[in-house]
């Protein structure tokens, strides 16, 4: 092994692969986050950014600095219509749901128990149970790497898709997100028109912020294992999105296929159902495996490598393509030793 490779990863990604980095730093200041960054980026050399770990597939030794994005603070402002929240970047993405809660400022409750920072949840714009990130960011403030200043995106620049934005495209690699700022609507609308919470609509005056919050939880506690018992990292491939005319066909097929129709004739739909329907919940390669109760999720059963779970997932690509005709993305980021990379590589 390397006589640079100084320092663990192992316990700061939730899938709990064994990992290691040339450096690690822990930025708990914004001065100590850009400093690093900086220094990094002028020499050239890779850079890894970390904030819950949650998004991250490490196959190999890091050959660069790695940072934990370790910043904190949250600051609230309101006008007649809207609280306005300034959040630091490593705040517990989890945490600051439970924080609005505890303030009375509802609206992100569908998001709850989304593994991972407040950094890291524009670039993929996080989503869950009807609700993204997108419809309450109000500005993500960004060091530029390549002119070292700080730069402020409105939220309607930000580019944003389903688990797409400016960051993973125009920005990649030369944006390290700061803080960013949250604007929810003083008059609370309950969002209850996906999966469970369809249960709550019948009764749509009497329900509270809360109960949205604890139907959530409870969903996502009973399908998704706990990464401190089970590493995985949530979702591990994407919905995918088809046209119209696609999903009649499998339909034809497939009478039970779920589907979420979207604007422009186009329908999402469920990963999960297709892996199942599969019948690869429980399938493994080495020790990363299709969690048997969710079939989205790839779980480390012990001892498991990148390599692994990479080889896991291309499985599940080939088959899901090979049966229905769709091809499967993954959510989280393949690093490799200068940075993220493709599944195919890996």
């Amino acid at each position: 092994m390397d006589s640079k490779i100084t320092d663990s990863l192992t316990q700061f990604n939730t899938l709990g692969l064994e990992a290691d980095c040339f450096r690690l730093v822990r930025a708990r200041q914004e001065a100590e986050l850009i400093a690093i960054c900086l220094q990094t980026f002028k020499a050239q050399e890779p850079l890894l950014l970390i904030g819950g770990g949650s998004n991250i597939v490490l196959t190999e030794t890091f050959q660069g600095t790695a940072v934990l994005v370790e910043t904190k603070g949250i600051e609230v402002s309101q006008d007649d219509k809207h609280y306005y929240l300034k959040v630091e970047a490593g705040e517990v993405w989890h945490e600051l749901i439970q924080f609005c809660l505890e303030q009375n400022m509802p609206g992100l409750e569908n998001l709850a128990l989304i593994p991972g920072s407040v950094g890291a949840a524009p670039i993929q714009n996080i989503g869950a149970y009807g609700a993204e990130l997108a419809q309450f960011c109000d500005w993500v403030e960004y060091l530029d790497l390549p002119s070292g200043e700080i730069k402020r995106l409105k939220g309607s620049d930000c580019e944003f898709a389903y688990r797409e934005s400016i960051f993973k495209n125009t920005l990649k690699r030369r944006a390290v997100i700061l803080r960013v700022g949250f604007m929810l609507p003083k008059v609370w609308q309950p969002n209850l028109s996906y999966g469970p919470l369809q249960e709550l609509s019948e009764r749509k005056q009497g329900v509270t912020p809360k109960e949205v919050f604890d139907c959530i939880c409870d969903t996502r506690m009973a399908k998704l294992p706990d990464p401190t018992v089970l590493g995985n990292v949530g979702s591990f491939f994407k919905n995918p999105v088809v046209s119209q005319q696609t999903f009649e066909r499998l339909q034809q097929q497939y009478a039970d296929i779920v589907g979420y129709p979207l604007e422009d004739s186009q329908v999402k739909l469920a990963a999960g159902w297709l892996i199942d329907r599969a019948g690869l919940k429980g399938e493994s390669v080495g020790n990363a495996s299709i969690h048997l109760k969710q079939a989205l999720v790839i779980v480390n059963k012990g001892g498991c490598s990148g390599q692994e779970v990479c080889g896991l997932a291309r499985l599940v690509i080939d088959r899901i393509f090979d049966d229905f005709g769709v091809r499967l993305e993954v959510e989280p980021r393949i690093i490799g030793a200068t940075g993220q990379k493709e599944l195919a590589d890996a």
